[in-house]
């Protein structure tokens, strides 16, 4: 249903894709330069073979600059890593993504959205906030470093636009 999504930003010199599995070596080096603990190519090839699975990649004139993974099932939509590239982070990149993935929940009539994120992520919680998402816990030590997640979510209701 998903498969074979690309969307042109107008505008813009942004273009949005599914990953391939040719594509996880770019993605781990962004993954790596983001994370203390990363996800590994296993995780992530996990991800690729998991039907309510999408890892999408933002590609900025033909250079990734970022990436989100999600799973759109049951009516839900679940953030499960974004990333941006250092050399484009600033610059709308995560923004771009989050609109992709809310014009996929949309796509499937999803009637909620939840992520985890770290605690002290601060600039991430501000954008997730923009989006809608409102804090509903935390849950401590949540990752391998000890740091506490921020669990977010937020209603969908497409009806309106």
């Amino acid at each position: 249903m998903l498969s074979g999504v690309v969307i042109v930003f107008a505008q813009t010199d942004f273009l949005i894709q599914g990953c391939e599995p040719t594509d996880l070596p770019a993605v781990l080096a962004i993954e790596c330069a983001s994370y203390p603990r990363p996800w590994t190519e296993l995780q992530f090839q996990q991800e690729l073979d998991a039907i309510y699975s999408r890892v999408d990649l933002l590609l900025s004139q033909g250079e990734l600059a970022g990436y989100i993974c999600y799973w759109l099932a049951a009516g839900e939509m679940h953030i499960l890593n974004v990333a941006t590239a250092p050399d484009f982070r600033r610059k709308g990149v995560a923004r771009r993504l989050l609109e992709h993935v809310f014009t996929q929940a949309r796509a499937i009539n999803a009637d909620s959205a939840c992520l985890e994120v770290r605690a002290g992520n601060l600039a991430a919680i501000a954008l997730y906030r923009e989006f809608g998402f409102n804090d509903d816990c935390i849950r401590r030590g949540y990752y391998g470093d000890g740091e506490d997640a921020l669990l977010m979510s937020c209603a969908l209701d497409f009806r309106e636009e």
